[in-house]
């Protein structure tokens, strides 16, 4: 009879792992809010960069990349995107982070240099709101360009539809020329 039981409770112990792990595994692997973390990292994923498959994937194959991007744009900023540019061959890595609180609200981008050498880069970062001053960061760089970054209240334009600019020449060519919305725009 004990062996009876035993297997039983074996049996069914089995069953609950091979029953739940699956769903378990796939809550591990999908979106979960800005409560996600990045693999490896403290930091956080907003909303958006946790729901992005492509975000989450470079974030984690890079996990160093994205810590230390982040501590370039300072506390309380949540990964948005991360993108290899101009495509799987990774000349660079454009980071983009935002920020939202009661009373500040911002956007932040760092465009690190994935080649080795240094290299003609700019970064620009424009809020939504006409009347306010783009962030620009422009030079000849051999690790990132960047930060840079707006903040001000949830008026100043910054968090919601800000778009950036990242662009990198080899021998006066731009080998990435990209502008995205750092953001989901409304």
């Amino acid at each position: 009879m004990r062996r009876l039981i035993r297997n039983l409770a074996l049996s069914a112990s089995l069953f609950s792992v091979l029953a739940f792990t699956p769903q378990a595994m796939a809550d591990d692997h999908g979106p979960s809010g800005s409560s996600m973390i990045v693999p490896g990292t403290s930091v956080k994923f907003s909303e958006n960069g946790s729901s992005d498959p492509r975000t989450r994937a470079v974030a984690a194959e890079n996990p160093a990349a994205v810590r230390a991007t982040a501590t370039l744009c300072g506390s309380g900023y949540e990964l948005e995107s991360a993108e290899q540019l101009p495509d799987a061959r990774r000349f660079g890595t454009l980071f983009t982070y935002t920020r939202s609180t009661t009373r500040v609200s911002g956007a932040c981008a760092v465009f690190d240099n994935n080649l080795g050498t240094a290299k003609r880069m700019k970064l620009k970062l424009c809020p939504n709101k006409t009347g306010v001053d783009c962030k620009v960061d422009e030079g000849t760089f051999s690790q990132y360009a960047g930060p840079v970054k707006g903040e001000g209240n949830h008026d100043a334009g910054w968090n919601n539809c800000s778009r950036v600019t990242a662009i990198m020449w080899s021998d006066g060519v731009a080998i990435i020329d990209r502008a995205r919305y750092v953001a989901p725009c409304d």
